[in-house]
């Protein structure tokens, strides 16, 4: 049994072609039944993220690999009506180890657009969770999910791959998490629908606020931003009606002048009985006045502050990084052992069950013999002769094939298991 990965991510395609191929949850069902009735697959899982769509199936290892590459891919096009031979540089088909190292690197968050982000972790597990209900899981692929898992743990305890910022957005929000211990009872208001805003909002969303508004210019552009996290939507004319009913302010438009000022902050300051608040300006121009700081339980933080919380960070993180890969490429190489050995079980079991044919059918004719009146002793010698040369059979035509074809290592292998010394 091997395993293999097809798949696309974030640094092989565009959004545009990774949105044409996401499973969505109401679809994923119907696509792991539809994959599991291929004839060369054993087992599948598919993981699909906004950065990812990757197909991960175990099948016999005597499978024509390049047949079940193509096969896979006509599947996927066919089940999204996507022509995927416009896309091959963007796929990538891994096997064996590298495919191995490859999914623990993903579940350790070290493939991730954010590296060592925490969230793809849970987004692995609800993917093996959607193949288990769904009976796609062979005993190979269930085992190494179950070391993926446990992986990802280890890289996370033993490295501090999660414990610094990799970026802007990330940092906005653990400076959010930081300042703010219950994030059930806080209310956030998000200003703007770009990518960066978008970026925060996916990392804001594991934690459950209370409620979240999303301010925009135009409300088309937030509609879709809003749909992902049950969000109110309002207009940015709204912000000075509203900012009273939030506690924290994440903002990043184009905006060529400020759209958050002193005065404004002031008197929602004064609505809210001084109730701290915390604003996080991503943006340049800055969206919000810098003479807020002066203001009582009111905490700003600019993109230049995130900025150095990243930096500072780097050097630590790529160090994890090392750390985490080595870890990766120990446990799969654990991993590979452990498949060819369990590949190697079953033909070690056939050949126990041969050797134990040979004897009951010679302990049949033995005893047959001697109920006929046969001597005991020549029927003993006889049993014991043909079951030698029975059982010695097999190994003796092995090596004399390794010899005469010139297999020198296989020759020194098959005679080192079989106890002879060197001639």
């Amino acid at each position: 049994m091997s395993i293999t990965i097809l798949g696309v991510n974030h640094k092989t395609a565009p959004v545009a072609l990774r949105e044409k191929i996401a499973f969505t949850n109401e679809i994923i069902d119907k696509a792991l039944y539809s994959l599991f009735q291929h004839p060369l697959i054993e087992g599948c899982v598919i993981l699909s993220t906004c950065n990812r769509t990757e197909i991960y199936i175990s099948y016999e290892q005597e499978t024509d690999h390049l047949k079940l590459k193509r096969s896979v891919e006509r599947w996927l096009g066919q089940f999204h009506n996507v022509d995927m031979t416009r896309y091959q540089e963007a796929i990538y088909w891994h096997q064996g180890q590298r495919a191995v190292e490859h999914l623990m690197s993903v579940a350790s968050g070290m493939d991730s657009m954010v590296l060592g982000e925490p969230q793809i972790l849970g987004q692995v597990k609800q993917a093996y969770g959607f193949a288990q209900n769904n009976h796609c899981l062979s005993p190979n692929l269930k085992k190494l999910f179950q070391t993926i898992f446990h992986v990802a743990k280890i890289v996370r305890t033993e490295t501090n791959i999660g414990a610094n910022t990799a970026s802007v957005a990330y940092a906005a929000c653990l400076v959010a998490r930081s300042l703010f211990v219950d994030s059930n009872q806080l209310n956030v208001m998000l200003v703007g629908a770009g990518e960066t805003i978008e970026l925060i909002s996916r990392y804001l969303k594991p934690h459950n606020f209370n409620h979240v508004i999303v301010a925009n210019r135009t409300r088309e552009k937030a509609l879709k931003l809003a749909s992902t996290m049950d969000a109110e939507i309002i207009s940015l004319p709204d912000i000075a009606n509203r900012l009273k009913d939030v506690d924290i302010v994440i903002s990043s438009t184009a905006s060529p002048l400020p759209i958050i000022g002193k005065g404004m902050v002031e008197r929602t300051l004064q609505a809210r009985n001084y109730r701290q608040m915390l604003f996080i300006d991503i943006a340049v121009p800055r969206d919000v006045e810098e003479e807020i700081k002066q203001l009582e339980n009111v905490h700003l933080y600019t993109v230049d502050d995130l900025q150095k919380m990243v930096e500072s960070n780097l050097e630590q993180r790529a160090i994890a990084a090392k750390e985490a890969q080595y870890i990766i490429q120990e446990q799969a190489e654990q991993f590979i052992d452990w498949l060819k050995t369990r590949h190697a079980i079953n033909y070690v079991k056939q050949y126990r069950n041969n050797a134990e044919n040979i004897k009951r059918e010679l302990e049949i004719k033995a005893l047959n013999a001697i109920k006929q009146g046969a001597n005991i002793d020549d029927v003993l010698a006889k049993f014991s002769r043909k079951l030698t040369n029975k059982l010695i059979h097999a190994p003796t035509q092995t090596l004399l094939h390794a010899a005469t074809h010139e297999c020198g290592n296989c020759f020194k292998v098959l005679s080192k298991g079989l106890g002879l010394k060197d001639q």
